[in-house]
Protein backbone atom coordinates (compact mmCIF):
# COMPACT_ATOMS: atom_id res chain seq x y z
CA UNK A 1 0.00 0.00 0.00
CA UNK A 2 2.77 2.58 1.20
CA UNK A 3 4.87 1.29 -1.99
CA UNK A 4 2.05 2.17 -4.42
CA UNK A 5 1.39 5.71 -2.86
CA UNK A 6 5.14 6.23 -3.49
CA UNK A 7 5.12 4.89 -7.03
CA UNK A 8 2.08 6.77 -7.48
CA UNK A 9 2.76 10.12 -6.17
CA UNK A 10 6.45 10.84 -7.03
CA UNK A 11 6.36 12.43 -10.47
CA UNK A 12 9.44 14.59 -9.51
CA UNK A 13 12.66 13.30 -8.36
CA UNK A 14 13.94 10.15 -8.00
CA UNK A 15 13.91 7.98 -4.99
CA UNK A 16 15.61 5.00 -4.23
CA UNK A 17 14.04 3.36 -1.43
CA UNK A 18 15.91 0.92 1.03
CA UNK A 19 13.71 -1.52 3.27
CA UNK A 20 14.81 -3.71 6.63
CA UNK A 21 13.92 -6.55 4.89
CA UNK A 22 16.74 -5.58 2.23
CA UNK A 23 14.34 -4.98 -0.58
CA UNK A 24 15.58 -2.11 -3.25
CA UNK A 25 12.20 0.09 -4.91
CA UNK A 26 13.17 3.16 -7.50
CA UNK A 27 10.65 5.63 -7.68
CA UNK A 28 10.23 8.31 -10.64
CA UNK A 29 12.87 9.06 -13.89
CA UNK A 30 13.79 12.68 -13.28
CA UNK A 31 15.33 15.03 -11.30
CA UNK A 32 17.16 14.70 -8.29
CA UNK A 33 17.86 11.50 -6.53
CA UNK A 34 18.24 10.54 -3.16
CA UNK A 35 18.51 7.08 -1.50
CA UNK A 36 15.99 6.67 1.31
CA UNK A 37 16.91 4.03 3.71
CA UNK A 38 14.59 2.61 6.30
CA UNK A 39 15.57 0.83 9.56
CA UNK A 40 11.79 0.44 10.98
CA UNK A 41 9.62 -2.04 10.08
CA UNK A 42 6.40 -0.04 10.60
CA UNK A 43 8.05 3.26 9.59
CA UNK A 44 6.86 3.85 6.33
CA UNK A 45 3.12 2.80 7.56
CA UNK A 46 3.36 5.88 10.36
CA UNK A 47 4.59 8.09 7.44
CA UNK A 48 2.03 7.15 5.66
CA UNK A 49 -0.66 8.22 8.03
CA UNK A 50 0.54 10.90 8.92
CA UNK A 51 3.59 12.59 7.27
CA UNK A 52 3.62 15.98 8.52
CA UNK A 53 4.52 14.99 11.91
CA UNK A 54 6.01 11.62 11.55
CA UNK A 55 8.58 12.38 9.02
CA UNK A 56 10.28 14.49 11.50
CA UNK A 57 9.36 12.24 14.42
CA UNK A 58 10.44 9.45 12.88
CA UNK A 59 13.63 10.83 11.52
CA UNK A 60 14.71 12.38 15.30
CA UNK A 61 14.08 8.84 16.36
CA UNK A 62 16.78 6.85 13.99
CA UNK A 63 13.97 5.12 11.98
CA UNK A 64 15.21 6.23 8.70
CA UNK A 65 17.89 8.04 6.71
CA UNK A 66 19.18 9.51 3.53
CA UNK A 67 23.07 8.78 1.76
CA UNK A 68 25.10 11.47 1.46
CA UNK A 69 24.07 14.01 4.00
CA UNK A 70 20.86 14.66 1.67
CA UNK A 71 18.45 15.37 4.26
CA UNK A 72 17.01 18.37 2.52
CA UNK A 73 16.80 16.88 -1.11
CA UNK A 74 14.64 13.75 0.20
CA UNK A 75 12.06 16.55 1.89
CA UNK A 76 11.95 18.96 -0.85
CA UNK A 77 10.80 15.67 -3.19
CA UNK A 78 8.45 14.88 -0.93
CA UNK A 79 7.05 18.66 -0.18
CA UNK A 80 7.27 19.07 -4.21
CA UNK A 81 5.09 15.69 -4.90
CA UNK A 82 2.97 15.48 -2.30
CA UNK A 83 2.41 19.64 -1.22
CA UNK A 84 0.41 20.00 2.48
CA UNK A 85 -2.19 17.13 3.13
CA UNK A 86 -4.82 16.82 5.91
CA UNK A 87 -4.01 14.44 8.68
CA UNK A 88 -6.97 12.00 9.28
CA UNK A 89 -9.44 13.36 11.04
CA UNK A 90 -8.83 12.27 14.42
CA UNK A 91 -5.58 14.08 14.64
CA UNK A 92 -6.88 17.07 13.16
CA UNK A 93 -9.13 17.03 16.37
CA UNK A 94 -6.19 16.52 18.43
CA UNK A 95 -4.77 19.62 16.70
CA UNK A 96 -7.72 21.87 16.97
CA UNK A 97 -7.33 21.15 20.99
CA UNK A 98 -3.75 21.81 20.97
CA UNK A 99 -3.94 24.80 18.86
CA UNK A 100 -6.70 26.15 21.15
CA UNK A 101 -4.84 25.94 24.31
CA UNK A 102 -0.93 26.34 23.09
CA UNK A 103 -2.14 29.45 21.21
CA UNK A 104 -3.62 31.12 24.16
CA UNK A 105 -0.30 32.44 24.99
CA UNK A 106 -0.83 34.37 28.32
CA UNK A 107 2.37 35.99 30.11
CA UNK A 108 3.72 32.78 31.80
CA UNK A 109 3.05 30.85 28.43
CA UNK A 110 5.15 32.94 26.35
CA UNK A 111 8.24 33.33 28.61
CA UNK A 112 8.52 29.33 28.69
CA UNK A 113 7.69 28.97 25.18
CA UNK A 114 10.34 31.59 24.26
CA UNK A 115 12.61 30.08 26.36
CA UNK A 116 11.88 26.46 25.05
CA UNK A 117 13.55 27.70 21.35
CA UNK A 118 15.97 30.78 22.95
CA UNK A 119 17.55 30.11 25.97
CA UNK A 120 19.18 27.28 24.37
CA UNK A 121 23.27 27.45 24.63
CA UNK A 122 24.41 30.34 23.08
CA UNK A 123 26.90 28.32 21.26
CA UNK A 124 24.70 26.83 18.97
CA UNK A 125 23.18 30.43 17.64
CA UNK A 126 26.39 32.21 17.28
CA UNK A 127 28.07 29.06 15.51
CA UNK A 128 25.16 29.30 12.69
CA UNK A 129 23.71 32.51 12.20
CA UNK A 130 25.62 35.98 10.69
CA UNK A 131 28.70 37.49 12.63
CA UNK A 132 25.96 39.90 14.01
CA UNK A 133 23.54 36.96 15.10
CA UNK A 134 20.32 38.02 13.55
CA UNK A 135 18.05 35.00 13.47
CA UNK A 136 15.66 36.16 10.77
CA UNK A 137 15.04 36.35 6.83
CA UNK A 138 18.51 38.32 5.41
CA UNK A 139 17.49 40.52 2.08
CA UNK A 140 19.42 39.10 -1.04
CA UNK A 141 19.96 41.62 -3.49
CA UNK A 142 21.46 38.91 -5.98
CA UNK A 143 22.64 35.84 -5.59
CA UNK A 144 26.54 36.11 -4.74
CA UNK A 145 25.69 38.12 -1.65
CA UNK A 146 26.86 36.33 1.81
CA UNK A 147 24.97 35.61 4.53
CA UNK A 148 26.68 39.00 6.82
CA UNK A 149 25.78 41.22 4.02
CA UNK A 150 22.00 39.98 3.28
CA UNK A 151 21.56 40.60 7.08
CA UNK A 152 23.28 43.66 6.99
CA UNK A 153 21.12 44.92 3.68
CA UNK A 154 17.99 43.49 5.75
CA UNK A 155 18.54 45.92 8.73
CA UNK A 156 19.30 49.13 5.81
CA UNK A 157 16.27 48.00 4.30
CA UNK A 158 13.90 48.05 7.32
CA UNK A 159 15.53 51.61 8.73
CA UNK A 160 15.13 53.49 5.39
CA UNK A 161 11.08 52.06 5.44
CA UNK A 162 11.45 53.63 9.62
CA UNK A 163 12.94 57.03 8.34
CA UNK A 164 15.02 57.91 11.55
CA UNK A 165 16.06 60.65 12.30
CA UNK A 166 19.35 61.19 14.97
CA UNK A 167 18.03 61.77 18.43
CA UNK A 168 15.13 59.48 17.78
CA UNK A 169 13.68 56.59 20.14
CA UNK A 170 13.07 53.38 18.92
CA UNK A 171 11.18 50.61 20.64
CA UNK A 172 12.75 46.94 19.48
CA UNK A 173 9.96 43.93 20.50
CA UNK A 174 11.51 40.74 20.34
CA UNK A 175 15.06 42.51 19.99
CA UNK A 176 17.02 38.79 20.25
CA UNK A 177 20.50 39.09 20.76
CA UNK A 178 20.41 42.38 20.17
CA UNK A 179 21.93 42.52 16.58
CA UNK A 180 19.20 45.22 14.89
CA UNK A 181 19.52 47.73 18.50
CA UNK A 182 23.48 47.44 17.75
CA UNK A 183 23.18 48.35 14.04
CA UNK A 184 20.45 51.57 14.63
CA UNK A 185 22.57 52.92 17.05
CA UNK A 186 26.02 52.40 15.55
CA UNK A 187 24.60 54.11 12.08
CA UNK A 188 21.93 56.37 13.12
CA UNK A 189 22.47 57.72 16.57
CA UNK A 190 19.16 56.59 17.96
CA UNK A 191 17.96 55.58 21.12
CA UNK A 192 17.12 52.04 21.24
CA UNK A 193 15.31 49.92 23.66
CA UNK A 194 15.10 45.98 22.96
CA UNK A 195 12.89 43.45 24.65
CA UNK A 196 12.87 40.20 24.90
CA UNK A 197 11.54 36.85 26.73
CA UNK A 198 14.97 34.85 26.62
CA UNK A 199 17.05 36.07 29.29
CA UNK A 200 20.13 34.21 27.36
CA UNK A 201 19.07 36.41 24.99
CA UNK A 202 19.07 39.32 27.33
CA UNK A 203 22.30 38.92 28.72
CA UNK A 204 24.15 38.91 25.27
CA UNK A 205 22.38 41.62 24.07
CA UNK A 206 23.42 44.03 27.33
CA UNK A 207 27.03 42.25 27.22
CA UNK A 208 26.99 43.38 23.86
CA UNK A 209 26.34 46.63 24.01
CA UNK A 210 28.69 47.02 26.99
CA UNK A 211 31.24 45.93 24.42
CA UNK A 212 30.65 48.25 21.96
CA UNK A 213 30.36 51.12 24.04
CA UNK A 214 26.80 51.94 23.15
CA UNK A 215 25.26 51.94 26.66
CA UNK A 216 23.94 55.10 26.45
CA UNK A 217 22.36 54.77 23.19
CA UNK A 218 21.17 50.96 23.92
CA UNK A 219 18.60 49.65 26.74
CA UNK A 220 17.66 46.25 26.88
CA UNK A 221 15.10 44.82 29.05
CA UNK A 222 13.50 41.27 29.82
CA UNK A 223 10.02 42.29 29.34
CA UNK A 224 7.21 41.73 27.68
CA UNK A 225 4.86 43.54 25.28
CA UNK A 226 2.43 43.64 26.99
CA UNK A 227 4.09 45.34 30.11
CA UNK A 228 4.86 48.24 27.96
CA UNK A 229 3.87 52.20 29.23
CA UNK A 230 5.63 54.44 27.43
CA UNK A 231 5.93 55.90 24.08
CA UNK A 232 8.86 55.61 20.90
CA UNK A 233 9.02 57.96 17.70
CA UNK A 234 9.57 54.69 16.29
CA UNK A 235 8.35 50.50 16.81
CA UNK A 236 10.00 47.67 14.98
CA UNK A 237 9.32 44.09 15.26
CA UNK A 238 11.73 41.68 13.71
CA UNK A 239 10.40 37.73 13.55
CA UNK A 240 8.34 38.12 16.71
CA UNK A 241 5.06 38.59 15.45
CA UNK A 242 5.24 34.83 14.63
CA UNK A 243 4.99 34.26 18.77
CA UNK A 244 2.05 36.47 19.59
CA UNK A 245 -0.71 33.85 18.86
CA UNK A 246 -3.62 34.08 16.82
CA UNK A 247 -5.80 35.04 19.98
CA UNK A 248 -3.65 38.02 20.59
CA UNK A 249 -3.28 39.70 17.06
CA UNK A 250 -5.34 42.81 18.45
CA UNK A 251 -3.80 43.11 21.67
CA UNK A 252 0.07 43.32 19.99
CA UNK A 253 -1.56 46.06 17.55
CA UNK A 254 -2.92 48.00 20.39
CA UNK A 255 -0.32 47.84 21.85
CA UNK A 256 1.96 49.30 19.09
CA UNK A 257 -0.49 51.78 18.27
CA UNK A 258 -0.35 53.23 22.51
CA UNK A 259 3.61 52.78 22.28
CA UNK A 260 3.65 54.83 19.16
CA UNK A 261 4.13 58.93 19.01
CA UNK A 262 1.47 60.46 16.93
CA UNK A 263 3.45 61.20 13.98
CA UNK A 264 5.62 58.00 14.81
CA UNK A 265 6.12 54.86 12.29
CA UNK A 266 6.13 51.21 12.51
CA UNK A 267 7.45 48.19 10.88
CA UNK A 268 7.13 44.35 11.70
CA UNK A 269 8.65 41.63 9.51
CA UNK A 270 7.08 38.44 10.00
CA UNK A 271 6.45 34.90 8.23
CA UNK A 272 3.32 35.02 6.74
CA UNK A 273 1.29 32.63 4.73
CA UNK A 274 -0.08 33.50 1.07
CA UNK A 275 -2.86 31.51 0.62
CA UNK A 276 -5.58 30.70 3.80
CA UNK A 277 -5.00 30.51 7.57
CA UNK A 278 -3.21 27.06 8.28
CA UNK A 279 -2.71 25.51 11.51
CA UNK A 280 0.79 25.14 12.92
CA UNK A 281 3.00 22.03 11.79
CA UNK A 282 2.45 19.63 14.48
CA UNK A 283 5.92 18.36 14.48
CA UNK A 284 7.56 22.05 14.59
CA UNK A 285 5.16 23.45 17.16
CA UNK A 286 5.96 20.13 19.66
CA UNK A 287 9.63 20.09 19.26
CA UNK A 288 10.90 23.85 17.75
CA UNK A 289 8.46 26.66 18.17
CA UNK A 290 5.45 25.65 21.17
CA UNK A 291 3.29 28.46 20.60
CA UNK A 292 4.61 29.47 17.35
CA UNK A 293 1.79 30.61 14.62
CA UNK A 294 2.35 31.78 11.07
CA UNK A 295 -0.66 34.56 10.16
CA UNK A 296 -1.88 34.59 7.12
CA UNK A 297 -2.11 38.03 5.53
CA UNK A 298 -5.73 38.24 6.18
CA UNK A 299 -5.51 37.57 9.59
CA UNK A 300 -3.04 40.46 9.87
CA UNK A 301 -5.17 42.88 8.13
CA UNK A 302 -7.85 41.59 10.19
CA UNK A 303 -6.63 42.31 13.47
CA UNK A 304 -4.23 45.95 12.56
CA UNK A 305 -7.75 47.75 11.06
CA UNK A 306 -9.28 47.33 14.31
CA UNK A 307 -6.44 49.17 16.06
CA UNK A 308 -5.42 53.13 15.65
CA UNK A 309 -2.57 51.88 13.78
CA UNK A 310 -3.33 51.97 9.38
CA UNK A 311 -0.91 50.12 7.34
CA UNK A 312 0.88 52.05 5.23
CA UNK A 313 3.30 49.72 2.90
CA UNK A 314 3.22 45.66 3.24
CA UNK A 315 6.18 44.19 1.37
CA UNK A 316 6.17 40.51 0.50
CA UNK A 317 9.60 39.34 0.28
CA UNK A 318 9.65 36.26 -1.79
CA UNK A 319 12.49 33.70 -2.30
CA UNK A 320 14.74 35.31 0.38
CA UNK A 321 14.28 32.84 3.46
CA UNK A 322 14.94 29.60 1.97
CA UNK A 323 18.20 31.09 0.74
CA UNK A 324 18.42 32.49 4.34
CA UNK A 325 17.94 28.68 5.88
CA UNK A 326 19.79 27.24 3.06
CA UNK A 327 23.11 29.66 4.55
CA UNK A 328 22.23 28.64 8.39
CA UNK A 329 22.33 24.64 7.78
CA UNK A 330 25.39 24.51 5.81
CA UNK A 331 26.71 26.21 8.83
CA UNK A 332 25.19 24.26 11.10
CA UNK A 333 26.11 20.59 9.45
CA UNK A 334 29.92 22.49 9.27
CA UNK A 335 29.39 22.55 12.76
CA UNK A 336 27.67 19.24 14.02
CA UNK A 337 30.27 17.11 14.97
CA UNK A 338 30.64 19.51 17.65
CA UNK A 339 27.40 19.95 18.46
CA UNK A 340 26.66 16.52 19.00
CA UNK A 341 29.39 16.42 21.28
CA UNK A 342 28.14 19.68 23.21
CA UNK A 343 24.61 18.12 23.53
CA UNK A 344 23.90 15.00 21.72
CA UNK A 345 23.32 13.36 18.50
CA UNK A 346 19.28 13.25 18.83
CA UNK A 347 19.19 17.10 18.84
CA UNK A 348 21.33 17.14 16.08
CA UNK A 349 18.60 15.35 13.96
CA UNK A 350 16.24 17.26 15.40
CA UNK A 351 17.76 20.77 14.36
CA UNK A 352 18.98 19.25 11.02
CA UNK A 353 15.43 17.96 10.12
CA UNK A 354 14.05 21.67 11.23
CA UNK A 355 16.13 23.76 8.83
CA UNK A 356 15.83 21.29 6.05
CA UNK A 357 11.97 21.06 6.33
CA UNK A 358 11.54 24.80 6.67
CA UNK A 359 13.55 25.47 3.78
CA UNK A 360 11.73 22.97 1.78
CA UNK A 361 8.53 24.36 3.06
CA UNK A 362 9.34 28.23 1.81
CA UNK A 363 10.37 26.68 -1.32
CA UNK A 364 7.36 24.91 -2.21
CA UNK A 365 4.80 25.84 -0.04
CA UNK A 366 2.79 29.22 -0.09
CA UNK A 367 4.87 31.52 2.81
CA UNK A 368 6.93 33.77 2.50
CA UNK A 369 8.49 36.44 4.52
CA UNK A 370 6.14 40.15 4.98
CA UNK A 371 7.08 43.74 6.06
CA UNK A 372 4.31 45.69 7.21
CA UNK A 373 4.61 49.51 7.90
CA UNK A 374 1.83 50.79 9.76
CA UNK A 375 1.29 54.60 11.28
CA UNK A 376 -1.07 56.35 13.60
CA UNK A 377 -1.42 59.16 10.68
CA UNK A 378 -0.98 58.80 6.64
CA UNK A 379 0.99 62.04 6.67
CA UNK A 380 3.48 59.99 8.53
CA UNK A 381 5.34 58.50 5.37
CA UNK A 382 5.91 59.93 2.05
CA UNK A 383 3.61 59.87 -0.72
CA UNK A 384 5.61 57.22 -2.85
CA UNK A 385 8.47 54.79 -2.24
CA UNK A 386 10.99 56.71 -3.57
CA UNK A 387 12.41 57.25 -0.16
CA UNK A 388 13.36 53.56 0.17
CA UNK A 389 15.95 53.69 -2.41
CA UNK A 390 16.57 56.96 -3.24
CA UNK A 391 18.42 57.47 0.12
CA UNK A 392 20.70 54.19 -0.41
CA UNK A 393 23.87 56.09 -1.26
CA UNK A 394 23.80 58.50 1.80
CA UNK A 395 23.10 55.06 3.95
CA UNK A 396 26.27 53.42 2.84
CA UNK A 397 27.99 56.37 3.62
CA UNK A 398 26.68 56.85 7.03
CA UNK A 399 29.30 54.63 8.92
CA UNK A 400 29.82 55.64 12.37
CA UNK A 401 26.36 58.04 12.84
CA UNK A 402 27.89 61.24 11.79
CA UNK A 403 25.71 61.80 8.78
CA UNK A 404 21.83 61.13 9.16
CA UNK A 405 18.89 60.81 5.91
CA UNK A 406 16.56 64.01 5.26
CA UNK A 407 13.81 62.62 3.74
CA UNK A 408 12.33 66.06 3.71
CA UNK A 409 10.66 66.05 0.08
CA UNK A 410 10.86 62.84 -0.61
CA UNK A 411 8.45 61.32 -2.49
Amino acid sequence: MYLKLLEKGISYGRIILKLPNQETHQFGDSGPAITWIIHGQDTLKKIAHNWEFELGETYVNGEWDVEDDSLYTLISILRQNFGIRKPPWPMRQMAKIRHAIRHRNPLHASRKNVSHHYDLDGTLFSQFLDENQIYSCAYFKDDDVDLDQAQRDKCQHIARKLLLQPGQTVLDIGCGWGGFALYLAQHFNVHVTGITLSREQYQVARRRARDAKLEDKLDFKLKDYRELDCQFDRVVSIGMFEHVGRDHYATYFDKVASSLAEKGIALMHTIARTDRPRETNPWIEKYIFPGGYLPALSEISTAAETSALQMTDIEILGGHYERTLAHWRQRFLANRDRFSRLIDDRFCRMWEFYLASSEAAFRHTRIAVMQVQLARRRDAVPLTRDYMYQAEPAFEQQGAGEKHIDYRGVG
